[in-house]
């Protein structure tokens, strides 16, 4: 078997925002660059990554329609959670809650997958918590679904690169990790349907990648997390997962966490 030309990259890891970052080629999972990556880190949204994949992995039917409760929203809109727009009272089906989850960011989808599959938050944090176990995520611990921010609920990037390239594996995640836009069905709550939107696209616009394309990825923002990107992309022939966090912004900065993953891979020479 021809052996894979040992990848470069032609940039220091020290130009970038982000103050924690990973670049792993998907092949052969080498890695490219990193930067303070086994340093402890929030992960804000990114958490959503867990709770998507282990959802999957635990609904037999993804066509199944969840309700949402009231106990689904609780405490979600005082905590200024993102959310994908869906209500109390809501038939969904578990499909499109993985969408919510991922696209939007929506804390009600993943609240409402948890509650259905372990009957409870609490419970389904266990499972990830297994789960990153499992995975040898060793220097992780979570304790929502959502990303809120919590002193006890982090990470690392190499942990969560860990996690993004079992993730992409399942053929599900995958599809919904690389979409743009994805539209709902009429509900029993929002008759004509809804059309949800990846945050991820929204702040790239059309800035691309010479010789590539991003085609998927993750947004995750708090004001202790920073600016977090979790993206997949193909340069040349090659897939490459890039996760970075910490980058000292906001909602009205530049969104560092794009600008940083743009210069990565744009750094890649082919």
């Amino acid at each position: 078997s021809k052996t894979i030309p040992k990848p470069s990259v032609s940039i220091s890891s020290d130009k970038l925002r982000s103050s924690s970052a990973i670049l792993i080629r998907l092949d052969d999972y080498a890695i490219l660059m990193q930067k303070n990556s086994e340093d402890r880190i929030y992960p804000a949204s990114l958490t959503k990554i867990m709770t998507a994949i282990v959802a999957i992995e635990n609904l037999p039917d993804l066509k199944e329609e969840i309700k949402l409760t009231d106990s689904t929203f609780q405490g979600l809109y005082e905590a200024d959670a993102s959310m994908a727009g869906f209500q109390p009272g809501e038939r969904v089906r578990a499909i499109d809650l993985l969408y919510g989850a991922i696209l939007p960011s929506g804390a009600e989808c993943c609240v409402g997958l948890a509650e259905r599959i372990a009957g409870s938050e609490r419970n389904f944090v266990e499972m990830m918590n297994q789960k990153a176990k499992e995975l040898g995520m060793n220097n992780t611990h979570f304790e929502n679904t959502t990303g809120l921010h919590n002193n006890n609920h982090y990470t690392t990037v190499k942990d969560l690169s860990i996690l993004l390239r079992y993730a992409l594996q399942n053929k599900n995640f995958r599809k919904v990790f690389t979409t743009f836009r994805h539209s709902i069905p009429p509900t029993n709550k929002h008759p004509a349907g809804m059309t949800l939107y990846s945050t991820m696209y929204e702040e790239l616009g059309d800035q691309s990648i010479m010789g590539g394309e991003i085609l998927g990825g993750k947004t995750g923002y708090t004001a202790k997390a920073g600016q977090c990107l979790a993206s997949l992309a193909k340069v040349g022939d090659h897939e490459y997962i890039l996760i970075t966090a910490g980058a000292r912004g906001d909602y009205y900065t530049e969104q560092y966490n794009i600008t940083d993953a743009l210069t990565v891979y744009n750094s890649i020479r082919k």
